[in-house]
């Protein structure tokens, strides 16, 4: 793999943070989440280290005032408050939160204030950590590291295409020349390593490919995908299953009305294929994210990953369960994940392209909307529960990078005691108010109440 171009790395940036290959490691992760099954294009996923793994525990080690630590028995919850003109607030006090958990109250019983950047420069400050010549204390506060991460997994070639024209117009305006900035792929295919140089980041921009694992394919009878097949086998759905046995029986004109049997064996097999590839690539998705996050939690200075996707369903116990270890890691480690939706401005409307023979127009309406909701909950729930913002429902996906670059000045962080919350890892829904008018409150949806692990015999 490349290190990085023009000279290597930046001044004042460890070599340790080189992007190197970390395959033994990322495999033993995904093995356990993603369990047998693993897709073959799964299957060459490989992370990447910019912080020596041993190094990283010793500067944690040495350095508290800057590591919040999280475990099973608290929950973390930043937030972020915007005035109408989408200003961080900040001078808030513990008690002008209050925390609804399933709509109940829940005492706040800690609370920490996060000026990004400004708070990297006083906890090494605290913890006696020398920051590399030639970079200062204060431009270590300034400095910011950007990870643009493409979900090449979940984009289409056709989406991927504005999706990239978007990413080289953010490198030429949008990021200053300060930053430092990593080109990654959902998939582990690509990776530009930490690095200025611009003409470099745009060529890797240029050159990124779709990787799509869908479900199933135009030509495939039933077409049913991730959101129809949990309707399905996990909701019971009467519309949905009706609409599939309509695909069915249109495309096998010789099933008879006596021929129910075949016709639901044919759905069932296309559901369990269509779960097991959605759970599997949302899975590996977030594993990513989480593995990309967990690499930039002692970077010296400002975090910020920016997530490119058209979004996925994390409904499983398994892909929700990922999804809150992200937010946690997220908001231990100060990064800041944005996201922007690559599908741009869409429609659930029949179009001509949908075989509509045996199906009810009202129902693939129904269906299209409730799968594009659901792809970009996730995208939503990352950018809420850490602080970032999330760009939808427009076509000037450059506008929405700009948008997307900066990294909110103040940053509250709620800590919740999960004393007297059963651990049977249902979710619980999370609502944060402030106790001020004209404010709007960005903050963590949710979590999963934890489970107890099983002790190893």
């Amino acid at each position: 793999m490349e290190q990085s171009a023009g000279g290597g790395m930046p001044n004042g940036v460890p070599a340790s943070m080189i992007v190197l290959p970390l395959e033994s490691a990322a495999q033993s992760r995904m093995s356990y989440r993603l369990r047998i099954g693993l897709l073959l294009v799964l299957c060459s996923l490989a992370f990447f280290s910019w912080i020596n793994p041993s190094a990283q525990q010793t500067n944690q080690t040495q350095n508290p005032a800057f590591t919040i630590q999280t475990n099973v028995n608290r929950v973390l919850v930043p937030v972020v408050v915007r005035d109408k003109q989408g200003r961080s607030v900040d001078g808030l006090k513990k008690d002008d939160f209050q925390v609804l958990d399933n709509d109940k109250p829940r005492i706040v019983t800690g609370f920490t204030v996060e000026r990004r950047g400004a708070a990297v420069e006083s906890a090494q400050q605290a913890a006696g950590v020398a920051t590399p010549a030639p970079v200062t204390q204060t431009q270590a506060g300034k400095r910011r590291f950007v990870v643009l991460l493409f979900d090449d997994m979940h984009m289409s070639a056709a989406e991927l295409v504005p999706a990239k024209k978007a990413g080289i117009e953010a490198i030429n305006g949008a990021l200053s020349d300060t930053d430092v900035v990593a080109v990654v792929t959902s998939s582990g295919k690509t990776n530009s390593g930490l690095i200025q140089d611009r003409a470099k980041l745009r060529d890797t921009i240029a050159g990124l490919q779709s990787n799509e694992v869908s479900p199933s394919g135009a030509a495939d009878c039933p077409n049913i995908n991730y959101y129809q097949a949990d309707l399905i086998e996990n909701k019971h759905d009467s519309a949905a299953i009706a609409d599939a046995m309509g695909q069915v029986y249109n495309c096998d004109p010789s099933l008879g009305p006596q021929s129910d049997n075949v016709a639901e064996s044919v759905v069932r097999s296309s559901v369990r294929r269509a779960l097991m590839i959605g759970n599997q690539s949302s899975q590996a998705t977030l594993a990513a994210i989480q593995e990309y996050v967990r690499r930039m939690a002692n970077l010296p200075g400002q975090r910020l990953l920016i997530l490119v996707s058209p979004g996925f369903l994390a409904i499983s116990p398994e892909a929700s369960s990922e999804e809150s270890r992200v937010i946690d890691l997220a908001a231990q480690s100060a990064v800041t994940i944005s996201a922007l939706n690559a599908r741009g401005l869409f429609t659930t409307d029949v179009t001509a392209s949908d075989d509509t023979r045996g199906r009810a127009m009202g129902e693939i309406s129904a269906l299209r909307r409730g799968s594009l909701s659901g792809d970009e909950a996730a995208l939503a729930s990352l950018a809420d529960g850490t602080g970032g913002r999330f760009f939808h429902n427009s076509n000037d996906l450059g506008a929405g990078f700009k948008g997307l670059t900066a990294v909110p000045e103040c940053v509250y962080v709620l800590e919740l005691a999960l004393d007297g919350v059963k651990p049977d890892g249902t979710l619980h829904r999370l609502m944060v108010k402030v106790d001020r008018a004209d404010l709007e409150v960005q903050a963590r949806r949710g979590y999963l109440a934890p489970k107890p692990e099983k002790i190893k015999k």
